[in-house]
């Protein structure tokens, strides 16, 4: 297929920026205008990528480039997941009309494997230099080979044509996108009643370019299972998890083959007659443990058709057996008709969570989940929700985390598993009809049945209005990296620019003032605090008075005056008094908020007298007289209560309200320039808005180069987390408390402990230590961040298991390159070879002798050649090809490099060289090295091994030494395993038998959580002849040489001499040949 060639391009900015660690959040991110996020794909061969430097022009590119590479800079790639890290580095070398830097990344280098399976999708980060941070840009490699769904034909693929034409009857879109690597996504079309067909949209790229989506058509394969005289076919819902597909329509549910397994079909497992929806708590399982399954949800709006259980399903992996969510029993008890809005398995907590709602109330159900059923006792209380959450929806949990979200006409959160909910956002008459998730940056979208558009992220108690939509039919869209994505029918529409990653929302205009209309009026603290109070007219009716309040949406914005003056609102505050301020927000004054003039408000050349009217009501009044006080106006008295001016009685007195009753003095004046007035009304157009504040801090993270890490614990061990919190709060004061907040998925399962402190910079320092017990994961989360920052929450996962990057190695005693195994030629010092070719279809030799191999292990298989040592009948029953069965040649057997020189019985087929030792073996090191991402480690107590022959050899002895505190724990193995359990630490081998012997090395159980297992080689070459050989040989020679003796000594005896006698024959021979001739002669005459 030749070489892909991909381009990256590096970005210039304005300033280095150095670090240990990855700082997000930066203003680095900010000051780009243009991002150019290209998407790789991993094909099974080999990769070239060019770097550019991109600049005015060439020429200055190529100069930047020569003064780069002239200081030994040069950029670096970076590859990782939550598990996985990879560094490659660009040639320094430049040719002269290059203008890029080059790098060559065989696929081998990164991943070997080639099964399908779901497979994490990996983020690529480049750097002018790695540890440096500085021109940094990313992107998102995708491995093709291995992801489920490419692999799928999913149906009739549709030209441009075919697809438009079916435009104009799309009422709806729906999007399910990989668990796994969320740049592969799936796009439906639900029709209207005038049009018929399944028609879905497939994007291996994050839908950044329409062009790029693949279209299929599956009308036909959905009517191969119901028949085609069922009309009103669309799509309803569509779920992908990491091996099913999963696709609701309106004739009913179909689940597809395993995705693993390239041959698709969907099979219809419900016919329904009601339009319903699916629910999916969204996982990534790579690299799963036997413990980790999916599982969906589907529930049906309750009608007079449909009882109470018969309006939720759920079903587990592979999505065959649907069950009721509600247990069995539950049908005949009493109880309040409720509607299952959502049911959703919490897998951190095996549990499941009810959302239920009736007319009079919404409620919040958890139950423990035993043998994937949920239990009839409730595991916590019953959690009722106020009467104003009267709307409920549904209920998510953010992608990989722990955070529950219920939504409708309110959003609420949980962190402890559906126990306890916290309001976080009320939207009273509008209601949140879809949230969307980016598990990369924590970004959490919802958007509402008027159009509004609201973000926030994961963990973090508060929110922003981003904007609007103005599509009849769209839907959202976050791609691997956090990008947002508008989808219509016929075009998509990205968010293209940076600012801070992926968290610009131009695709929704312009920021809103998130501000409403009504006059606010200012108290004064101190100097550099303020509460700003909200009026609400007496006479305003009931059912708006929420839109004349703050709410928790103003919670970390900022207050702008149009005059001058900003604040930064830290608290928001509910309230019945004083009257008329229903609410107010306790505020930080970055810049001074500007005060009316005595030229354009002459009132302030008077004194100013304040006298109490009534309950409620305050006189102001000017002295002397002067010009009006213009309502909605405050004045500030330092030291005393402001009052807000609501109604102009003449030119010298006017009514207002006070802030704080309790400090005024009745009757006193004030004398001119120890009063001021200040203008935040709206009579006249607001005077004030309420904007999001720019990001306020940077988060560091020194752990690793990817920010939902998983990391895998062992048995007994534990992980710990480092993270810096850098305050970017310029004008604002920095608070003496704990700047990040550490949320624990399942308290029960990790016992965490952490150590917190601020440095002389005001950044704060945490240490996270943590052991697990199981699976779960930990919330980090910078609570006073802006939801403007990137970068607000991380969310490692601890699982307590065995990582699939851990393994045991044999470091052998000589190490032998891998060009010398190649040739097969490595000699020592005194010239011994010690790589020795196995012989075709060799079998090693058993305690029976050499010539009777009784293994079923054959090495270096070659099935067109004979199998030599095969003639004795138990040779013949012994003895199975595994790579090679029903092969006819090597060729077809496809072993691989790595297979030809494992040490592994599995590719013992493969196996053509192994290490040739002298005999005797004696006092050989047998040093064992544990492999994992954190390093390498030696295998030492706690550690112990049992060692085998695998193919039943004997002749070979190993040495060690016990500790005492050990002694105990190896005489219980050994009685429990039936076998002699070993110390690693100094465990010598030594052979006296010849050939190959193959030894397995396992780690015993119970002492980490992985199979550690280990295998190595060793052919002893040169050996000597064994018992009898030689004594058989010294006394055949010896009765040779004694007969020899004993026969000389007969002949001196008898005086026969044996040249005397050889004389005469060769005489009498010689006349023989004589006669013999002149015969011949005679008879030739």
């Amino acid at each position: 297929m030749g070489l892909l060639l991909l381009y990256m391009i590096i970005l210039l900015l304005d300033i280095f920026y150095f670090s240990s660690g990855i700082i997000y959040n930066k203003g680095k991110y900010a000051s780009l205008h243009q991002v150019v996020i290209t998407f790789f794909s991993l094909p099974s061969f080999l990769k070239k990528v060019e770097c550019f430097f991109r600049s005015e022009s060439e020429l200055t590119s190529k100069e930047y480039l020569g003064v780069f590479t002239s200081g030994g800079l040069a950029p670096s790639l970076g590859i990782m997941n939550s598990t996985y890290t990879g560094i490659f580095h660009f040639n320094l070398t430049l040719f002269s009309d290059q203008v890029y830097w080059l790098i060559n990344i065989p696929r081998e280098n990164i991943t070997k494997n080639t099964d399908i399976a779901a497979v994490e999708e990996w983020l690529v980060r480049i750097t002018l230099q790695h540890g440096l941070n500085i021109y940094t840009t990313e992107g998102t490699l995708l491995d093709n080979v291995r992801e489920p769904i490419l692999q799928w034909d999913l149906g009739t693929v549709m030209t441009e044509i075919d697809i438009t034409s079916v435009y104009p009857y799309v009422v709806d879109l729906k999007v399910a996108k990989c668990p796994c690597a969320n740049d592969v996504a799936l796009l439906g079309f639900i029709l209207n009643a005038t049009y018929n067909g399944i028609y879905i949209g497939l994007s291996f790229s994050g839908f950044w370019n329409y062009n790029d989506t693949m279209w299929y058509n599956l009308t036909d394969t959905i009517y191969s299972q119901v028949g085609e005289e069922h009309t009103d076919l669309s799509v309803v819902d569509m779920v992908l998890t990491n091996h099913f597909l999963v696709i609701l329509t309106s004739l009913g549910l179909f689940v597809s083959g395993d995705l693993r397994y390239p041959s698709f079909y969907l099979c219809i497992h419900e016919r329904l007659t009601q339009r319903g929806k699916l629910w999916y708590n969204e996982r990534c399982f790579a690299n799963r443990e036997h413990f980790e399954v999916d599982y969906v949800t589907i529930t049906f709006e309750r009608n007079r058709t449909l009882s109470e259980s018969s309006s939720c399903f759920y079903t587990k992996e592979p999505f065959t057996q649907w069950l009721p969510c509600l247990p069995h029993i539950l049908k005949g008890m009493k109880s309040i008709p409720s509607i299952v809005v959502t049911f959703l398995v919490d897998q951190e907590h095996s549990a499941g969570i009810y959302l239920f709602s009736n007319q009079k109330i919404t409620t919040a159900s958890v139950s423990v989940l035993k043998d994937n059923k949920p239990g009839l006792k409730p595991k916590f209380p019953l959690f009722i929700f106020p009467s104003s959450f009267s709307s409920p929806v549904g209920m998510v949990f953010h992608p990989r985390s722990h955070f529950l979200y219920a939504y409708g006409n309110q959003i609420w959160l949980s962190i402890d598993g559906g126990n306890t909910f916290e309001l976080l956002a009320d939207f009273h008459d509008d209601i949140i009809k879809n949230t969307y998730h980016s598990f990369y940056t924590s970004d959490i979208t919802f958007v509402s049945q008027s159009g509004n558009v609201y973000l926030t992220k994961a963990g973090l108690r508060r929110y922003s209005k981003i904007g609007s939509v103005s599509d009849n039919i769209f839907t959202l869209y976050y791609d691997h990296m956090g990008f947002i994505h508008k989808l219509t029918p016929d075009h998509f529409e990205a968010d293209g620019s940076l600012r801070a990653f992926g968290n610009s929302k131009s695709i929704f205009g312009q920021a809103p003032d998130m501000g409403f209309e009504a006059a606010l009026a200012p108290q004064y603290i101190t100097l550099k605090e303020m509460i700003f109070y909200a009026y609400v007219p007496a006479n305003e009716p009931p059912e708006s008075i929420y839109a004349k309040k703050f709410s928790n949406i103003h919670l970390g914005k900022m207050i702008h005056s149009r005059k001058t003056g900003t604040a930064y609102i830290r608290k928001v505050l509910q309230h019945n008094t004083p009257e008329g301020f229903l609410s107010s927000v306790i505020a930080e004054v970055i810049d001074p908020f500007g005060i009316e003039e005595a030229n354009t408000s002459s009132c302030l050349f008077s004194s100013l007298s304040v006298s109490e009217l009534g309950n409620v009501s305050y006189k102001l009044t000017l002295q002397p007289q002067s010009k009006y006080l213009d309502i909605e106006k405050t004045v500030v008295i330092p030291g005393y209560s402001s009052f807000l001016i609501t109604n102009i009685l003449d030119a010298k007195n006017a009514l207002a309200i006070a802030t704080m009753p309790e400090r005024i003095l009745s009757n006193i004046t004030f004398q001119k320039d120890s009063w001021f007035l200040y203008n935040l009304g709206h009579r006249n157009g607001r005077i004030w808005t309420i904007y999001a504040k720019p990001c306020n801090y940077w988060f560091q993270h020194d752990d690793s180069l990817s920010l939902n890490v998983l990391k895998y614990i062992d048995l007994g061990k534990s992980h710990t987390l480092k993270v810096k919190v850098i305050p970017n709060t310029k004008g604002v004061r920095t608070l003496e408390i704990p700047l990040l907040k550490v949320i624990v998925g399942n308290a029960n399962l990790l016992e965490v402990k952490v150590e917190g402190s601020f440095d002389d910079t005001d950044s704060y320092l945490m240490k996270i230590s943590g052991a697990s017990k199981g699976s779960t994961s930990l919330g980090l989360v910078v609570w006073g961040a802006s939801t403007q920052c990137s970068v607000t929450t991380i969310v490692p996962t601890l699982k307590n298991s065995c990582s699939y990057l851990k393994s045991m190695h044999h470091i052998p005693s000589k190490v032998i390159p891998l060009e010398d195994w190649i040739s097969g030629i490595h000699k020592d010092s005194q010239g011994f070879n010690m790589i020795k070719t196995l012989p075709v279809n060799y079998r090693p030799p058993s305690n029976m002798g050499i010539a009777i191999p009784l293994t079923d292990n054959f090495y270096h298989v070659d099935p067109s050649k004979p199998i030599p040592r095969n003639l004795f009948p138990k040779s013949k029953r012994s003895g199975k090809f595994k790579q090679c069965a029903n092969m006819s040649t090597r060729e077809e057997c496809n072993c691989t490099n790595d297979q030809k020189f494992s040490h592994a019985v599995a590719f013992s087929d493969c196996r053509e060289k192994v290490p040739r030792f002298k005999f005797p073996v004696t006092q050989y090191p047998v040093s064992l090295e544990i492999y994992s991402e954190d390093g390498h480690i030696p295998v030492e107590t706690p550690y112990l091994v049992t060692v085998t022959e695998v193919n039943r050899r004997e002749n070979w002895k190993l040495k060690h030494s016990v500790p005492e505190n050990v002694k105990k724990l190896k005489n219980y193995l050994e009685s429990r395993l039936n076998a002699p359990v070993y110390n690693p630490l100094g465990l010598n081998l030594s052979i006296k038998g010849s050939e190959l012997f193959h030894f397995r090395v396992s780690v015993v159980p119970g002492v980490t959580f992985c199979n550690l297992v280990e295998e190595f080689q060793i052919y002893v070459d040169e050996v000597p002849l064994p018992f009898p050989g030689h004594a058989l040989i010294a006394v055949a020679a010896a009765v040779v040489l004694g007969g020899l003796i004993f026969m000389t000594f007969i002949f001196q005896i008898r005086n026969i001499h044996p040249a005397d006698i050889c004389q005469k024959f060769m005489r009498r021979h010689k006349v023989n040949i004589s006669n013999a001739t002149v015969s011949w002669l005679i008879d030739e005459n």
